[in-house]
C-alpha cells in the first residue's frame, strides 16, 4: 500500500490505482497468453492456431506473418467472423466478508457471456516477388461487466479494453526459398472502467467511471523459409505498442463526507497520464506436407506480459481517500500447438489443432483477469467452392482450470474498506465459433 499525504502525490496515487487496473481486465476474448488473441474469425481457430506462422493459405497471413503473402497470386480476400460464449461466473466462499453479500458475479464475459469478433484481410499481387496487404482486426482486449452488486465491486465492476488494428503490409521474394515481410500496426485503443466506491452513511455505493480512446504504433516483421516445395518455416516478431491513455476519474453517488474529501484532493474529474503497453511477442511455426491429403502444422512462441505492468484498483479507506496499488506482477507466457489438415476430398479439407498457453499469474488470481494458464481444442473444415470462392467453419474450446482468489482488504467494509473477497473461478472455458469466407481475384 501506497499512502501519500501531499494533494498532487495522493491525486496521481488514487488514479494510477484506479485506471491502471483496466489494463488488468477478465479475458473477454482470449483465456490465455494474456489478452492478446490468436482467435479472430480464420481457419486458425479450427487449428487452434497451429502453423500460424507458416500456413499462409490465404490472406489471413497479411497478419499472422506477411512474408507469407508471396504464395498468393492475384487478389485475395477474406472475410472472418466469429462469436465466443462463456458461462464463466465467480464461486464465492464463506470465507468472503459477510457485509459485501452473496450476489453471483453472472456471466460476466461480454454481453451476458457473448462477445463478437473477426477480421478483414485483403492481399494484392504487383509482380509475383511483391505483394501488398492490408488487415483490419482487433487481436488485443477484453471486455467484462460483472452483476451490479456482486461480492467483488470493489475490486471491479465492468472494464473494456480493446485495440483495433490496421495493419498496411509489404512482402517480397529474396530467393527462392526465402522470403521477408512487413506492417505497420497502427492500433486504436479504447478504455473504459466502473468500479463501486463504498459509502460510510449511505446503503448505496457510489461510483468510479473513466473512459479514454488513444492512437498507438508498432510493427510486424515476417520471415518465411521453404526448404523443400513440401516444408516451410515462419518466424514473425509484433513488436510493443504503446497505449497513451489519458482517462478523466468521475465519482458519482458518493456521500457528502467522501464528496467533500475527494473534492479537497482534486480527485474528482482529475486528468490521469496512463499507459498500457501492449506486450512484444515472438511466434515460430513450421508447415510440412506429408502426402496429397495430409499435412502436419506447429508452433512455439512468447509473449511478454512481464513488462505489462498493472496494478489493482481501489480506494482502500473512504475515510481517508489516498490509495492502494497492487502489483500484479505479471509472467511472460509461453505457447506450443500442433495440429493436422486432412483432405476428406477435392473440396473439403478437414483441420485439427491442440495448444498450450503458460500461465502468466503466480498463485491466486486477479477478479480483474480471472484466467491464467489455457488449453485450446481446435476444429473445423474448408470447402473450396471453385478457383474464385471458398468458405469454412471452426471452433474452438480453450479450457483454462479453476483460478482461485484471495483478497485480503486492510479495512473491514463497515469502516470504509473493500472487504475480503475469497472464492474462485471454475471451469474456465470460453468456446469460439467461427465462419470464415475467402474470394480471389
Amino acid at each position: 500500500m501506497n499512502t501519500f499525504p501531499a494533494r498532487t502525490r495522493a491525486k496521481q496515487a488514487v488514479l494510477a490505482a484506479m485506471a491502471l487496473s483496466v489494463g488488468a481486465l477478465a479475458s473477454g476474448k482470449a483465456i490465455a497468453g494474456g489478452i492478446i488473441l490468436y482467435e479472430v474469425g480464420t481457419e486458425d481457430v479450427g487449428l487452434a492456431a497451429a502453423g500460424y506462422a507458416a500456413r499462409a493459405q490465404d490472406a489471413s497471413t497479411v497478419l499472422t506473418n506477411p512474408a507469407g503473402m508471396v504464395r498468393l497470386d492475384g487478389t485475395r480476400v477474406q472475410l472472418g467472423t466469429q462469436l465466443l460464449y462463456s458461462d464463466l461466473k465467480f464461486s464465492n466462499s464463506g470465507a468472503s466478508s459477510p457485509a459485501l453479500g452473496n450476489n453471483s458475479s453472472g456471466k460476466f464475459i461480454g454481453d451476458n457471456g457473448w462477445f463478437p469478433g473477426g477480421g478483414l484481410f485483403l492481399s494484392y499481387s504487383v509482380s509475383p516477388d511483391l505483394k501488398l496487404g492490408l488487415a483490419a482486426t482487433s487481436t488485443f482486449g477484453s471486455v467484462l461487466d460483472y452483476n451490479d452488486n456482486w461480492a467483488g465491486r470493489y475490486y471491479v465492476q465492468q472494464a473494456t479494453l480493446i485495440g483495433a488494428s490496421l495493419l498496411p503490409s509489404i512482402a517480397f521474394r529474396v530467393t527462392d526459398k526465402l522470403s521477408l515481410g512487413a506492417s505497420v500496426n497502427a492500433m486504436y485503443g479504447y478504455l473504459k472502467n466502473e468500479t463501486g466506491i463504498k459509502n460510510l452513511f449511505s446503503a448505496n455505493d457510489g461510483k468510479l467511471s473513466m473512459s479514454d480512446g488513444t492512437w498507438g504504433w508498432g510493427g510486424n516483421l515476417g520471415l518465411m523459409y521453404e526448404a523443400t516445395p513440401d516444408t516451410r518455416f515462419g518466424l514473425t516478431y509484433s513488436s510493443q505498442v504503446k497505449l497513451d491513455f489519458e482517462p478523466q476519474a468521475r465519482f458519482s453517488g458518493t456521500g457528502p463526507v467522501l464528496t467533500a474529501l475527494l473534492d479537497a484532493r482534486g480527485l474528482n474529474r482529475a486528468t490521469l497520464n496512463l499507459g498500457i503497453t501492449v506486450p512484444q511477442q515472438v511466434m515460430g511455426s513450421v508447415f510440412h506436407t506429408v502426402n496429397d491429403r495430409l499435412a502436419l502444422l506447429g508452433n512455439v512462441g512468447w509473449q511478454q506480459w512481464s513488462k505489462f505492468g498493472d496494478v489493482e484498483v481501489g480506494v482502500e479507506d473512504t475515510n481517508n481517500p489516498t490509495s492502494l496499488t497492487t502489483n500484479l506482477k505479471f509472467k511472460d507466457t509461453w505457447h506450443a500447438a500442433v495440429g493436422a489438415q486432412y483432405r476428406i476430398s477435392e473440396p473439403w479439407r478437414l483441420n485439427l489443432g491442440i495448444a498450450y498457453d503458460s500461465a502468466f499469474q503466480s498463485g491466486n488470481v486477479s477478479p480483474m483477469l480471472p484466467t491464467n494458464q489455457g488449453w485450446r481444442f481446435g476444429i473445423g473444415g474448408q470447402n473450396q467452392v471453385d478457383k474464385t470462392f471458398g468458405w469454412g467453419l471452426a471452433a474452438e474450446y480453450i479450457y483454462g482450470g479453476t483460478g482461485d482468489v484471495n483478497k485480503q482488504a486492510l479495512l473491514p467494509v463497515d469502516t470504509g474498506g473493500r472487504g475480503n473477497l475469497v472464492g474462485s473461478y471454475d471451469n474456465i472455458g470460453i468456446l469460439y465459433m467461427s465462419a470464415n469466407f475467402n474470394w480471389k481475384f
